[in-house]
């Protein structure tokens, strides 16, 4: 798990081996045990983020007719984004519950502040972190709403294939925007 964060420190920041292992020191490592909810829809939205070590967890809501709609699966080396100053105070639209056992580094606003102020660079590499998040994700989206359903499921095997034996098939369909049973099909015809 150090591993991962120094190497990150590495490839976004010219710190010293002393300043990354005081920040690594410094940060909050959690283990969460599957079922475990980050932020439920309809709370007050934490000042938390969070990025994952090891194991996947699950964004969501429920529409207006009752149902769960997944909107993100967060895995390994990948930046869960906080909610920023202007909603704090807000009720969350959405949940962050773990699919699997999860190893996540946890932050908060007033220790990212404390943070970035000893160490500017680090705010720097979490703006080049964000903005390769937000960059996938526009790009995420754009494909989504080009794409059939068949396509979405290719894109997945392409891009993101672990996702297929790591989330109970249900929630993939709903990411992918199809019934599960409409899935199976997608599978049945790929498989010809």
């Amino acid at each position: 798990m150090e591993e991962i964060l120094l190497k990150y420190m590495a490839d976004f920041t010219s710190l010293s081996e002393n300043e990354k292992r005081e920040i690594y020191e410094s940060l909050q490592i959690d283990e969460y045990i599957k079922g475990k909810y980050l932020l439920k829809q309809g709370e007050f939205s934490a000042n938390k983020c969070y990025f994952v070590l090891m194991g996947c967890v699950r964004q969501f809501y429920i529409d207006e007719l009752g149902k769960e709609v997944t909107s993100n699966f967060f895995t390994e080396e990948q930046a869960i984004p906080i909610n920023n100053e202007q909603t704090q105070g807000d009720v969350s639209k959405y949940s962050l519950v773990c699919v699997e056992d999860c190893i996540l580094v946890v932050g908060d606003v007033g220790s990212e502040k404390t943070m970035f102020t000893k160490y500017p660079q680090l705010e720097t590499m979490i703006r080049k972190m964000m903005e390769i998040n937000l960059g996938e994700i526009q790009e995420q989206f754009g494909e989504f709403i080009n794409s059939s359903p068949e396509e979405r499921y290719e894109s997945i095997l392409r891009k993101r294939p672990q996702l297929v034996d790591r989330v109970p098939q249900h929630q993939l369909a709903s990411y992918l925007g199809v019934t599960p049973e409409s899935l199976s099909r997608i599978k049945k015809r790929m498989l010809k």
